[in-house]
């Protein structure tokens, strides 16, 4: 069992930047995949990037390449998601998941087995 705890969200200006993390505690000895993802009031959840095991393959949604970069800290058990050039439009709310393997693309959210509770990020105009 692997616990996720997200944190470093809130209010934001337009055009500025945030750092998300999400911690793991718990079984974290295994290789998971992480991701990260986003709801909006009213949206589906909408994939946005993950990295594999060792931190050396990532992979972005295409609307989140440039602007979004996802990092991970194994030795901290953490995964990182940095926003900049924030809109108003990222205002969501933000969620880290976890897989142990992905068959096909990492959008996929069946494939991950642990989710955290998420963090709030508001961009204001």
């Amino acid at each position: 069992q692997v616990q996720l705890v997200e944190a470093g969200g809130g209010l934001v200006q337009a055009g500025g930047s945030l750092r998300l993390s999400c911690a793991a505690s718990g079984r974290t000895n295994s290789r998971y995949v992480m991701a990260w993802f986003r709801q909006a009031p009213g949206k589906e959840r909408e994939f946005l990037a993950a990295i594999n095991w060792t931190g050396g393959s990532t992979y972005y949604a295409e609307s989140m390449k440039g602007r979004f970069t996802i990092s991970r800290d194994n030795a901290k058990s953490t995964v990182y998601l940095q926003m900049n050039s924030l809109k108003p439009e990222d205002t969501a709310v933000y969620s880290c998941a976890a897989a142990t393997s992905i068959a096909g693309g990492p959008e996929a959210e069946h494939q991950y087995d642990y989710w955290g509770q998420g963090t709030q990020v508001t961009v204001s105009s």
